[in-house]
């Protein structure tokens, strides 16, 4: 039984919504993501699916997606990214996909382990940071603190954290998020988003303050969920 990460599917089986623009390793990135997928996960094991998982704007184009991905091996814990606009109603969702966890101010119990996170959102930056940046930005860290709280409540005594958007900006500064993680002692973070070489240069990675930072979106990781914990 282990856990995986992949982020950043952007799978798009009911619309075209090619991503060859972040270069040809796109090409039939789906296929890829799909077969890599099979050829690593069991159904014992746990995946984290860190936002952008389709670009569907509605769940019914969404639910082709996620069907897909239900049928793929293991558990699946999903957060929202920016562009999962599909999904509005969590009820829905968990109706529709009882085997497969959707978090929103929550968290998945692994264990003695809790598995707590949100989208996230922008850090203060230089380019741009306004005053509706400024509002998601805390609303996101409260958030995630609640999903913290819950798992603490519920006896975990060990805490990971997933996003979607990487915890600092560009320069890689402390944010409001780090603080959060280094006040609960949260072990990992692991979080998507960035796509392209130069992206993945302002995303932090490694061990910061006792932490591990992991950085798991789809091209980063070569389209193939990387193991976190075994």
């Amino acid at each position: 039984m282990s856990i995986y990460a992949i982020g950043d599917l952007h799978f798009s089986t009911a619309v075209n919504k090619p991503m060859d623009i972040f270069g040809g390793h796109w090409d039939n990135h789906q296929n890829k993501i799909i077969e890599n997928w099979k050829e690593v996960v069991t159904e014992e094991d746990t995946v984290l699916v860190l936002g952008d998982t389709s670009w569907a704007i509605s769940m019914t184009d969404a639910k082709e997606d996620l069907d897909i991905i239900n049928d793929l091996p293991g558990k699946k814990i999903f957060i929202k990214g920016n562009h999962d606009y599909w999904w509005t109603s969590l009820s829905k969702l968990k109706a529709m996909y009882s085997e497969m966890v959707f978090l929103q101010n929550t968290f998945y119990k692994y264990g003695n382990m809790g598995i707590c996170g949100s989208r996230g959102w922008l850090c203060p930056n230089e380019v741009k940071f306004d005053k509706d940046d400024e509002k998601i930005y805390k609303r996101e860290k409260l958030r995630i603190k609640m999903s913290l709280d819950a798992a603490i409540k519920s006896g975990c005594d060990e805490l990971i954290v997933i996003t979607h958007y990487p915890p600092t900006n560009d320069k890689l500064e402390e944010s409001e998020f780090t603080k959060l993680f280094e006040e609960y002692n949260v072990k990992k973070v692991i979080y998507g988003h960035l796509h392209g070489k130069d992206s993945f240069e302002m995303g932090l990675r490694g061990i910061r303050n006792d932490i591990e930072y992991i950085l798991a979106s789809s091209d980063y990781i070569d389209f193939k969920p990387i193991k976190i914990l075994e």
